[in-house]
């Protein structure tokens, strides 16, 4: 398996992060950069979305995991390859949340998507974190 981890602070709390990213999850690009989500049910695990990165064909993941405030997963399958997205947030002890974001590739072509798809994580995480403190103003 391969796997990677990008994390970020931020002085939003939990509860403003993740009212950023289920906007994003449901249909609400949070900059002209972001990846284009729409949800085919309600937004709670087991949920079907399509996803459209930029300049990439549009695929289905499904949410494998929400806890909310706390974790965010949804699961790709593309034949023999499953990639898992995962969004965890944790509270900082002085105020705050770190957002950590992981990908998970199963599968021989792991070592070679996985870089390609990550390269983006700190662009997304940047407006994901911005769009957080902009809703805590």
């Amino acid at each position: 398996m391969w796997t990677t981890d990008y994390s970020a602070d931020t002085a939003a709390s939990p509860e403003a992060v993740w009212a950023a990213l289920r906007a994003l999850h449901s249909g609400t690009p949070l900059s002209e950069r972001s990846d284009r989500f729409e949800l085919h049910g309600p937004f709670e695990k087991g949920t079907e979305l399509s996803v459209t990165p930029r300049g990439q064909d549009t695929f289905r993941s499904r949410i494998t995991e929400l806890t909310e405030n706390e974790v965010y997963e949804d699961e790709t399958r593309f034949g023999e390859v499953v990639l898992r997205f995962r969004h965890t947030l944790a509270p900082l002890s002085g105020g705050g949340t770190r957002v950590t974001h992981r990908l998970e590739i199963e599968g021989e072509a792991g070592p070679e998507l996985g870089p390609r798809i990550s390269e983006d994580f700190p662009v997304a995480m940047s407006d994901l974190l911005a769009s957080a403190e902009r809703s805590a103003r």
